[in-house]
């Protein structure tokens, strides 16, 4: 049985590294859109057998039952701070019959069935911990393991490096949809940029004027896509 996690803070308070380029309320709009984009990819995997949404935002047990996900408040948790939430929710995901547990970030709006497979596929195979980095690789986006084998939750600052410091056996999966999350303005200029971005991150860049706006925001900062290296989808590499 495997089991996706997937937390998401408040949405109010959603991307304020963004704030330079886009209002609180658009904020907000491209956090949910994203999120949607996950859910619906994880929803319709036929290998993940229950999505949990882990969220005190208030929109979060509508957003969680439009997919069919499961709704896990954080304040049921009895802890704070990311890594202490995740751990809790973990173990409540254990503790309903999760045997495997895929761990990602909602901000992953290229993220396809493709990706889940790739991921299921490396780390049956190798076993042991599977940490997807961000592009920089100092980042975690997603993490699958083990329900028995839950590792203690490094995300914050280089948690790639701490995540893989704390392993025993892990491999690292570097793929396009896993490694490109939406964090500060030059991921905007990609998003502009990059093709095949989630339905409902695109309905978002299709309003009225914001394409437009955002074009000329992004090349007023000098922000530039590298293309040779955008639709990489390179096979993860295993470290034991």
């Amino acid at each position: 049985m495997l089991h996706a996690v997937l937390p998401l803070k408040d949405l109010v308070a959603a991307k304020t590294r963004l704030s330079g380029l886009l209002g609180p309320s658009e904020r907000r709009g491209l956090m949910q859109a994203m999120a949607e984009d996950v859910l619906s990819v994880l929803c319709a995997h036929a290998a993940v057998d229950a999505v949990w949404l882990v969220s005190d935002d208030p929109g979060a047990a509508l957003l969680a039952g439009h997919f069919g996900a499961r709704h896990l408040p954080e304040s049921t948790l009895a802890c704070q701070g990311l890594n202490a939430v995740l751990q809790a929710a973990c173990s409540a995901v254990a503790r309903a019959g999760a045997q495997r547990i895929m761990v990602l970030h909602a901000d992953l709006p290229w993220l396809g069935a493709a990706d889940l497979d790739a991921a299921l596929a490396q780390q049956a195979g190798q076993g042991g911990l599977l940490i997807a980095p961000d592009r920089a690789a100092t980042g975690t986006n997603l993490l699958l393991f083990d329900a028995p084998a839950t590792p203690a939750f490094r995300f914050g600052r280089d948690s790639c490096r701490h995540h893989r410091q704390a392993a025993g056996t892990h491999s690292l999966l570097q793929r396009h949809g896993t490694a490109a999350d939406i964090d500060e303005p030059r991921d905007i200029a990609e998003l502009l940029a990059a093709p095949g971005a989630g339905a409902a991150t695109s309905a978002w860049l299709a309003q009225p004027g914001l394409r437009s706006r955002l074009n000329v925001a992004v090349e007023a900062l000098g922000l530039t896509i590298d293309n040779t290296t955008r639709d990489s989808h390179r096979s993860g590499e295993s470290d034991t």
